[in-house]
């Protein structure tokens, strides 16, 4: 087996590492070899000390091409090989940077026709997936049961793949909705793998997978590229999949130079399928790593820090590390409590723009929260006060597609001839296209009593539509004319009968997402309990549609406050950071505490602290308010096991109007 010794004394090297580095980076950069763990906290360099490793190899003599940087963006990849270029100014040509699929797609590449494929092969792009796995649901499909569409079924397959868990034993698990559909799930996506195979085709789950088989079912091959690598490094490891950490296990067999970078306080992503199990027990698997820890922290001032480390600290199953600030000191994070989610958004959007008055640039101010739904108010109280804004967890709320379609159901009822919202609910059932659409219209439209001629028109309807149709002249009609009792049906019961009676099982099928989009439409719910009837409640909800901001779209100039899910402000960093919503059942979300994940929330919890480089501002409602009903909410653990010396607490005085 081939051996590889780095050398000892690091003079004579064009990078000065100790003077570029800092001690705990250093120590990483020098270590000679072996499997390596680093544990790398939040700003601590990790990038950084990445770069600085893979510069130190080759100046010590590795080649390029025995080098593999695992990544989780090709992005990324290339980024830290530019940089190492710039480091020890030569050409790093043939060294293996990328993605897991990236690499994972060159190598088999080289060798697909050992596993059954051509040399080749096509890679499906997620929408070709979705529109094959629709093939074969057409194929196989039970008409009589809800069954998810192709897009719900691409993230079943690819959970499925991922996590190493049987088809049969996740959908109880994680999509549960389903379960008593389960053989028939199974079928339509055997017969997908079947048809990939057939017509040599890959998905990106596939460039996993299939590289695990051939490295698993090939020794020749995998003792290739083991003796070939002579060092891997992995970036972000607390994030790989069960796949992905068995695939470098196989890789790094014969060298067994292996660093993996990564810190498990920020492993948030078990819903994509990470596995926490891969960082904390490398040691377990590789008793001989090294354990290195970077706590040295270049973003963060020490009492934000603080509150972090005191957080985190209830975590049971971790590598414990206390992160430690470079920076002078500043103003302990703040704790405001406030009335409900009104007053919240009252608070934040005010205090946004006392700090623009001060100086402060917006773009360096980011609003985070748990679930996309936990914005909704902000996002009206920003648009009202005209206070730019960018969203990166998805689109603005009232832009988005399942609101937009509530919406729809409420202004027909409002106004039975608004063109647009009538198409609109006409093309949710499923055998209903544009062009019939167009014809219910043009029969409709001119007709004194709307309502009544819908119901007459059946005979514009595809066959195969007629029972969803029939459902939805049913749903408009107990809308319009209210319930049983005879009663106007107010704007939240509205939304309820609408979710009840079809929209929620259509959500189901038909989103990988449905649960956030439901969550979504209740808080929209929530905020229709103010309103005694439709009229003014979808008048406020189309001005709100209307009006609202530019949200950056076509004016990269524009300074935007940032609002974002933690998930998605992962790695990034601002000067100030609002954190709302900040109460059991919304964060941590009851979702994941029934799941028993409340230490991944902890660690979301850690992950949204430490954005912050400045100021930090911990807002929790303290109340519900409903129709006529007032529910207390509890401020969320994570703010009430913090010790009180972490943080101030700010108490806002309500001078506002009820006006509504």
């Amino acid at each position: 087996m081939k051996k590889y010794i780095l050398h000892r004394n690091p003079s004579g090297l064009a990078i000065d590492y100790r003077k570029e580095l800092n001690p705990e980076q250093y120590a990483v950069v020098m270590h000679e070899g072996g499997p390596m763990l680093v544990l790398a906290g939040a700003g601590t360099g990790k990038t950084r000390t990445v770069t600085y490793r893979v510069a130190r190899l080759i100046e010590n003599g590795v080649r390029p091409e025995e080098i593999l940087l695992l990544t989780f963006t090709n992005k990324a990849a290339r980024e830290m090989m530019r940089r190492v270029e710039g480091l020890i100014g030569r050409n790093i040509h043939g060294l293996w940077g990328g993605t897991f699929h990236h690499i994972g797609n060159a190598i088999l590449r080289r060798h697909s026709t050992l596993i059954g494929y051509r040399s080749g092969f096509s890679i499906l792009d997620r929408e070709d997936a979705k529109e094959l796995l629709d093939i074969c649901l057409a194929e196989i499909k039970n008409r009589d049961a809800l069954l998810p569409k192709g897009a719900v079924l691409c993230d079943m397959h690819s959970l499925s793949k991922n996590t190493g868990i049987e088809i049969r034993e996740l959908i109880p698990l994680r999509f549960p909705v389903f379960a008593n559909v389960e053989d028939t799930i199974a079928q339509v996506i055997a017969l997908y793998e079947q048809k990939k195979r057939s017509l040599h085709l890959m998905d990106f789950d596939d460039l996993l997978a299939n590289w695990k088989l051939l490295l698993s079912e090939h020794a020749a091959i995998r003792d290739l590229y083991a003796s070939r690598f002579v060092h891997i490094l992995v970036d972000e490891y607390q994030d790989t999949n069960t796949l992905q950490a068995e695939i470098v296990d196989m890789l790094s067999s014969a060298h067994r130079n292996l660093m993996v970078v990564g810190d498990d306080a920020q492993s948030i992503y078990s819903f994509r399928g990470a596995n926490f199990e891969n960082i904390l027990k490398f040691p377990e698997r590789y008793p001989d790593a090294s354990l290195f820890t970077l706590t040295i922290n270049y973003r963060s001032t020490p009492e934000i820090l603080e509150l972090a480390n005191r957080s985190i600290l209830h975590n049971r199953r971790q590598f414990h590390k206390e992160l430690h600030s470079v920076r002078p000191s500043g103003e302990r994070p703040s704790v405001v409590p406030l009335n409900d989610i009104f007053q919240q958004a009252d608070f934040v959007a005010q205090k946004i723009l006392d700090m623009h008055a001060e100086g402060s640039s917006l773009e360096e101010i980011a609003v985070l929260y748990r679930s996309h739904y936990q914005s909704m108010e902000l996002q009206m109280e920003l648009q009202r006060r005209g206070i730019p804004f960018e969203i990166r967890s998805g689109l603005k709320f009232f832009e988005q597609a399942h609101i937009k379609d509530i919406l729809s159901f409420l202004r027909v009822v409002v106004n039975p001839y608004d063109e647009l919202s009538w198409k609109r609910i006409l093309k949710l059932v499923s055998g209903i296209g544009a062009v019939t659409a167009g014809k219910i219209w043009d029969a409709v439209k001119d007709s004194e009593k709307p309502f009544e001629a819908i119901g007459a028109v059946s005979r514009l309807v595809p066959r195969k539509a007629l029972g969803g149709f029939a459902l939805l002249v049913d749903l408009l009609r107990v809308l319009r004319e209210g319930g049983a009792d005879g009663m106007a049906l107010q704007p939240a019961s509205a939304i309820e009968h609408i979710m009840k009676h079809g929209y929620e099982d259509f959500l189901y099928s038909t989103f990988p997402n449905a649960e956030d989009r439901i969550q979504d439409i209740e808080q929209m719910t929530r905020f229709a309990l103010q309103y005694a009837s439709l009229e003014p409640f979808v008048s406020e909800l189309s001005l709100q549609s209307a009006s609202g901001v530019e949200t950056g779209d076509g004016d990269a100039e524009r300074e935007c406050v940032i609002l974002s899910t933690v998930h998605q402000a992962k790695g990034l960093e601002w000067d100030t950071v609002f954190m709302i919503g900040l109460n059991d059942g919304s964060f941590p979300s009851a979702r994941s505490l029934k799941a028993g994940d409340e230490e991944e929330e902890r660690r979301l919890f850690y992950v949204a602290a430490t954005r912050a480089r400045n100021d930090l501002f911990l807002c929790c409602p303290i109340a519900s308010r409903g129709w006529q009903t007032m529910n207390f909410l509890k401020p969320s653990r994570f703010i009430r096991e913090l010790p009180g010396d972490v943080y101030d607490e700010i108490l806002v005085e309500d001078d506002s109007d009820d006006v509504r």
